[in-house]
């Protein structure tokens, strides 16, 4: 029971709770609650950004786009124009100066109240993530690619496919 009392008070030491666990000590159960990271509030429609809608701000050259995969990640693939800054080092990477986030990324710093600032993954989770640590550092307006690099490759295969058998249609003279 002192053991169960222990753990208990171990994890309601974290933090408000949101999240109901149980855990079995000694034959007892011994209920208790944990909490829960929450990205809610800042996902919303207005922070999502459609593959169409991304495709439309790099044609136009407008946007920030911040691909917080691995380095091996991006390394292996990535969407044009995309500055890799790995989620655990977004944080600290947002809180450069202008100047060294300039020398380290080659880009300009992003703005507080920047509508462009784009993040993405590989499949939204830890871009989801991202927009949660720019909101908590100030920024107003960033936005995530919830389809990640995956759905980009994806539309980027069957466009180069659509593209490569109009070609050979072209070129054998059918219509």
């Amino acid at each position: 029971m002192v053991s169960c009392l222990l753990i208990r008070s171990a994890f309601l030491t974290v933090s408000n709770t949101s999240c109901r666990r149980k855990l079995v000590a000694g034959g007892q159960r011994c209920h208790f609650q944990t909490s829960t990271v929450r990205f809610e509030s800042s996902h919303n429609s207005d922070s999502v950004v459609s593959y169409k809608q991304l495709k439309d701000m790099l044609s136009q050259r407008n946007v920030q786009l911040f691909d917080v995969r691995n380095p091996d990640e991006f390394m292996s693939g990535c969407i044009p124009d995309a500055i890799n800054i790995p989620l655990d080092q977004l944080e600290e990477s947002l809180k450069l100066s202008p100047e060294h986030f300039q020398q380290q990324f080659a880009v300009q710093t992003p703005g507080k109240d920047d509508d462009n600032i784009v993040f993405h993954c590989q499949r939204g989770n830890r871009s989801l993530k991202a927009l949660a640590i720019a909101h908590q550092l100030g920024f107003t307006r960033p936005r995530h690619y919830q389809g990640g690099y995956s759905e980009w490759a994806s539309y980027q295969s069957i466009y180069n496919h659509v593209n490569d058998f109009v070609s050979v249609k072209k070129h054998s003279g059918e219509q």
